[in-house]
């Protein structure tokens, strides 16, 4: 079908008596996950593994599927992946952290950011769309549910005024969270590029929240909420450019805020709970060795290896082998060994984020 996609902002009403009683619930939850991030003083604990566990949903909902073994395995300084779904989430994540640094230092979204974002995640130049017949196929079908602008100079036109609507506050006084719904709409709808599109949609929504001064860090990982309802998501994106009605996208996403928000917050105090307890044992049993470095160097690499200790520690191999093997024997790692490579797993905390 056609969508003559309408220009930002749009001409209807869209704060309902229903949508502004979710946007008011779920801007609760957004701000108390807010507030609850630094219960973590090590942000980047939470920066990293949070970051790959969104990248890990947000590549899932395109079909890219690897494991948290095969993530944690892999390293990314070193560019060495498993394989080359690995290698696609740690593309994303890196993206995502690139934008947010962005983000917080220019309190602004640009067209060029949205560019180096897609051409991070796919490792390409590409750019937008320049050539036709990009159109959008129901996977088991094979029939064509929706084609996208195909003329360069429109989607140039609507990502411009995309950018302006993300950014120039005086052209809509919506809510900013009802204001990231239409945006994810537009954007997703815009298609701009050859691949990645969904993926770089899902970040910028984090991103457009940071922006806001909703979130301080990238840690509401809305792609779990999206790829859990898949098939929701994708009908509403489609139904909504049919009968240009937004409220049901709109009370869709603004679930996905409340409930991921609500989720990330018993997460990050179940993280904090752990590091406390192994922390605690450490000081216990190991006090020689006992230091916050090493605490943060377990929970930064679930699967951490001599060499990140040497580094993270600033001490020689011998003394972080040594260190890593005093844990293995109170119990807070374990030892697995692929190949001529040996890894140092914090299990617990490898259960832990496995769960929903």
């Amino acid at each position: 079908m056609n969508y003559n996609i309408p220009l930002l902002p749009l001409s209807v009403d869209l704060e309902t008596k229903e949508i502004l009683k979710k946007t008011n619930d779920a801007n609760k939850a957004l701000a108390e996950l807010k507030g609850t991030a630094p219960v973590i003083p090590n942000e980047s604990i939470l920066i990293s593994t949070l970051s790959l566990k969104e990248a890990k949903d947000s590549s899932a909902i395109e079909n890219i599927i690897t494991t948290d073994d095969e993530l944690y395995q892999s390293d990314f300084n070193l560019k060495i992946f498993k394989n080359n779904a690995t290698k696609e989430v740690y593309n994303y994540s890196n993206a995502l952290l690139n934008g947010f640094k962005k983000v917080k230092k220019n309190n602004f979204i640009s067209i060029n950011d949205i560019l180096e974002i897609q051409s991070i995640i796919v490792e390409n130049n590409a750019g937008f769309r320049k050539l036709p017949g990009t159109v959008l196929k129901n996977e088991q079908s094979g029939e064509i549910i929706y084609t996208p602008p195909q003329n360069p100079g429109e989607i140039l036109k609507l990502m411009n005024n995309l950018e302006q609507f993300i950014n120039d506050d005086s052209l809509s006084d919506i809510d900013p969270l009802i204001k990231m719904s239409i945006i994810h709409h537009q954007f997703e709808s815009i298609h701009p590029f050859y691949d990645g599109n969904g993926r770089t949609g899902r970040i910028l929504n984090i991103l457009y929240l940071v922006k806001c001064g909703l979130l301080d860090l990238p840690v509401l990982y809305l792609s779990h909420f999206i790829n859990k309802n898949k098939n929701e998501y994708y009908n509403l994106l489609q139904k909504t450019r049919f009968i240009s009605d937004f409220n049901q996208w709109i009370l869709y996403m603004l679930k996905g805020i409340e409930e991921t928000s609500a989720n990330t917050i018993k997460q990050i105090h179940n993280i904090k709970n752990l590091m406390q307890k192994q922390k605690n044992a450490i000081r216990e049993k190991l006090p020689k060795i006992y230091s916050q470095d090493l605490i943060n160097n377990i929970f930064r690499h679930p699967y951490t290896k001599i060499s990140f200790v040497v580094r993270d520690l600033n001490i020689s191999r011998i003394t972080a082998s040594r260190y890593l093997n005093e844990l293995t024997k109170i119990n807070i790692l374990s030892i697995l060994k692929i190949g001529k490579e040996k890894y140092y797993i914090n299990n617990d905390f490898i259960n832990l984020l496995r769960k929903d």
